[in-house]
């Protein structure tokens, strides 16, 4: 007992918070996972939050190899390796369509990687700038549950279940990694076995490089349209674990397309159609399945917005209340003092404003002023009524509308920037459309992390510090990603889907070359309206990425789905949260270095 109480540690002030190894880990543990995260966004075509993943390892950093015991420190290292975090996705959704259309459009790649990464990082700061002001109302006063944040502060003010958990992590961590070296290097691995891919059940495995999937239906000679392959992906599977029954819609999609709409064709089809079976699945894909994936992508994105409405007058209401109340509720909130100033924030937006009309006039030299005016001010609307549909769904549901707001938001740009040139039309809508995307990413990750401050009684502006100072590296590490990645396999290939950016260059295609095929899209887009109006958040965008996504993926994914539900019936809550969700984080950071890792040799070796 006197030898424990040596060793205790009796702390004497406030406990740490915004320190430089909150600050250094969440560097560190942010471009893991922007890496992580963005490199599974290219394949599965949505994004995970990455709060809880940082939190986890953030314990097995300050606290196991640092020896470091503060809740509120962990928690600033969270909010700025999220933030680091926030440009994967903004960024994944956008920037791919410049590589894919370059076939089409030759010189969408010779965009400057230094002026995106710029006005990515405008866009971030500027949807800080407009979030920020909305937070007493959404979390003190409306008491919004923010699920995520919840979450993760669940697991900050746990810290040996923390210690435990990220143990668990990395074992699945190096289990994934193996498990991708060994895919990658399949021929290696079966003559040191002495067996042969051309044999038993070897011979059954399809593909190259890091896509193979498994041909269960050839193995069990099932009708070639039904697509029955499995990707083999211990990354898909994790996703699929964490996504858990709600995930099952995307699945749902794909099923749909292969074990319904495909027999139905199949039997009763015209003969083009027909003949569309014939030439296999990825035939029925290209030209039947793929463009209703997209109609229903854009309905449901403009289901979301009329759906979340109510959020708008919500949070309208919540900015005039809360310059009503701030004063009669200063002297009494010991928090009121912790606030970032709102003067800071309305120069930051002033200022952001007027960068993005310099980064849009310089996107191209074709830009006008008054064209990159009005790109501009579209921008900044466009990220202030986004970014706050973002927070409150996330607030109220935990789901994010982001693709959806992003679609739109680039369709719109290029009906602004058309007569420019269809090349520079592109860039220039791209570009600006991608800082949005990340503007409505970070505003949506400020509010959640600002949730799991509040329950764990941390200082909101030190949060808000610690959130914009790592608003600036995420942009510099998902473009290097994206041009390391698009060198060794190329966005859009079998290997790097992207299916959020070949939705969105499709998208373009038909709107810059006049040739928008309305009559494959209008059915798809008023099913994903209907799902959207519906009040059952994302359904509409998961089927119809169910719809857009190879099968074989939807697959494995699907697998995690059920191997969650089976977890949650058998296992229980406490063996899913402590060993369940840890493993799934690792097995999609193992896979997704070990394949960056793999990229970076093809480019650089």
């Amino acid at each position: 007992m006197g030898e424990a109480s040596k060793k205790a540690v009796i702390r004497h002030g406030p406990y740490p918070e915004l320190t430089w190894p909150a600050v250094l880990v969440g560097y560190v543990l942010g471009c893991v996972i922007a890496i992580s995260i963005g490199y599974a966004a290219l394949i599965l075509g949505f994004s995970i939050e990455g709060s809880e993943l940082a939190a986890i390892l953030g314990w097995g950093i300050l606290r196991g190899a640092m020896r470091r015991t503060s809740i509120i420190e962990n928690n600033i290292n969270q909010t700025l390796a999220s933030s680091v975090n926030g440009a994967s996705a903004g960024m994944m959704f956008s920037v791919p369509a410049l590589f894919i259309l370059s076939s089409q459009y030759p010189g969408t790649t010779q965009f400057s990687p230094s002026l995106m990464v710029l006005t990515c990082i405008t866009g971030g700061l500027l949807g800080l700038c407009f979030i920020i002001p909305l937070r007493k109302q959404m979390i003190d006063f409306n008491r919004l549950a923010y699920p995520g944040g919840i979450a993760v502060a669940t697991i900050l003010k746990s810290p040996g279940a923390g210690m435990r958990k990220c143990v668990i992590l990395l074992c699945g961590a190096a289990f994934s990694g193996l498990v991708h070296v060994a895919i990658i290097n399949l021929e290696s691995v079966a003559g040191f076995l002495g067996a042969s891919l051309d044999s038993g059940l070897l011979s059954f495995i399809h593909g190259g490089g890091s896509h193979r999937h498994v041909a269960v239906g050839e193995m069990f000679s099932l009708p070639e349209y039904l697509n029955l392959n499995v990707f083999i992906s211990v990354m898909t599977v994790g996703v699929g674990f964490l996504s858990g029954r709600g995930g099952l819609w995307f699945g749902a999609g794909g099923f749909l397309c292969y074990f319904f709409l495909a027999p139905v064709v199949s039997s009763f089809g015209s003969e083009g159609v027909q003949g569309l079976v014939e030439q296999g699945p990825g035939a029925l894909r290209g030209s039947l399945f793929r463009p209703a994936g997209i109609g229903l992508l854009i309905g449901a994105a403009v289901g979301s917005i009329c759906f979340a409405a109510p959020m708008i007058r919500s949070a309208i209401r919540s900015m005039q209340e809360s310059s009503k109340t701030k004063q009669a509720s200063g002297a009494q909130d010991t928090r009121a003092s912790a606030e970032m100033p709102v003067s800071l924030l309305y120069f930051g937006v002033s200022f952001g404003a007027l960068a993005l009309v310099a980064l849009a006039y310089f996107s191209v030299p074709e830009m006008t002023l008054g064209r990159a005016v009005g790109v501009a001010v579209l921008g900044i609307l466009w990220v202030w009524v986004a970014g706050v549909i973002v927070s409150e769904c996330l607030g109220r549901t935990n789901w994010s509308p982001l693709s959806g707001m992003t679609l739109i938001a680039v369709t719109i740009l290029i009906l602004i920037t058309s007569g420019i040139g269809d090349t520079p039309q592109i860039v220039a809508s791209v570009m600006v459309g991608a800082a949005i995307c990340v503007a409505i990413s970070q505003a949506g990750d400020m509010m959640l992390d600002l949730k799991s401050g509040y329950l764990v009684g941390a200082s909101p502006k030190k949060q808000q510090i610690a959130q914009f100072l790592g608003t600036w590296l995420g942009p510099i590490v998902v473009m290097s990603l994206i041009f390391v990645l698009h060198k060794s396999h190329g966005l859009g290939s079998d290997a790097l889907p992207a299916p959020q950016g070949q939705a969105l260059a499709s998208m373009i295609e038909g709107i810059v070359g006049g040739d928008v095929p309305t009559h494959r899209y209008a059915a798809a887009a008023i099913l994903g309206l209907t799902l959207a109006l519906s009040g059952l958040g994302g359904i509409g965008v998961l089927i119809g990425l169910g719809f857009y996504m190879p099968f074989d993926i939807v697959l494995a994914y699907t697998i995690g789905n059920f191997l969650r539900i089976a977890c949650d019936r058998f296992g229980g809550r406490t063996f899913v949260g402590d060993v369940g969700i840890p493993a799934a984080a690792g097995f999609i950071v193992g896979e997704a270095l070990v394949g960056v890792g793999a990229a970076m040799v093809a480019v650089f070796g």
